[in-house]
């Protein structure tokens, strides 16, 4: 889809396809960001696509329409530098995107010839409760196809708010995610494997009385801890000297990155 064409035969036949889909029962992947994450956090939604959706929705007759939220993260998203360095100072042009690529290919064969390569660590999708439009027009009492564009504006926004609210509370916690925010809240200091463990287990613990699904690989809370600190390590975000770990201050911005995309459910 071209989300910034300002072609209006493009823009029609776009939202007639749309409606068709939906009112036919197609399965639509909608991801309503419109785009990557330059920092971890959510972005807010575009409503394009959705918009088309219920603008021809009949709440009381016909198939319904219903929203399935999903959460997705990642212990390592593999353009997460490119995407960081894109907020910092705008896009980059091909040569850098290439010697990027071409960087990460070779320091990846050199682990692998030196038998210090490890996977690069687990991705979870998880599922929010459906979310039925027709429900949804009865309890707030709305049709949006006799709504005025104004009206319609600020009822999809609403709708936007609550589907963007209910993804969020179904992304998933990763290892990484849990590792990079102890660090991310004590950049200065320096911490034995205990100590970072330690303050792992309290932030998990946070995390499940704010209602966050934790993934911990193979049911082992210690295991899953180390898998995330080794990642960190591994890419050179926390140093280690001498037993303890810590933050390396030029990275800064790639522990916040990991940590944000679990920072609302937390209490600060």
């Amino acid at each position: 889809m071209r989300r910034n064409s300002d072609n209006v035969l493009y823009r029609r036949v776009l939202a007639r396809y749309v409606q068709a889909a939906t009112a036919g029962g197609v399965v639509q992947a909608v991801y309503p960001e419109g785009g990557l994450s330059r920092d971890g956090r959510m972005r807010e939604p575009k409503l394009g696509l959705i918009s088309y959706m219920v603008s021809a929705f009949d709440p009381e007759d016909g198939r319904d329409l219903v929203f399935v939220p999903v959460g997705i993260n990642y212990d390592r998203v593999l353009e997460d530098r490119s995407l960081v360095r894109a907020r910092r100072a705008g896009p980059h042009g091909r040569f850098h995107v290439a010697a990027v690529v071409g960087g990460f290919v070779a320091r990846n064969l050199g682990l692998m010839l030196r038998r210090r390569w490890y996977r690069f660590g687990y991705a979870c999708v998880n599922f929010a409760a459906p979310v039925s439009m027709r429900e949804y027009a009865r309890e707030h009492r709305i049709d949006f196809r006799t709504l005025s564009a104004p009206e319609r504006s600020r009822a999809l926004e609403r709708l936007g708010a609550e589907l963007k609210g209910a993804i969020a509370a179904a992304i998933p916690v990763l290892p990484v995610s849990v590792v990079a925010t102890v660090f991310a809240r004590r950049p200065a200091q320096s911490m034995s494997a205990l100590e970072v463990k330690a303050h792992a287990w309290a932030l998990i613990a946070e995390l499940t009385r704010s209602g966050a699904y934790v993934h911990i690989p193979r049911a082992d809370l210690d295991y899953a801890i180390t898998v995330g600190l080794r990642m960190l390590v591994l890419r050179h975000f926390v140093e280690e000297s001498e037993g303890l770990f810590r933050a390396r201050a030029e990275e800064r911005d790639m522990l916040d990155y990991y940590a944000n995309s679990i920072e609302h459910f937390l209490s600060g």
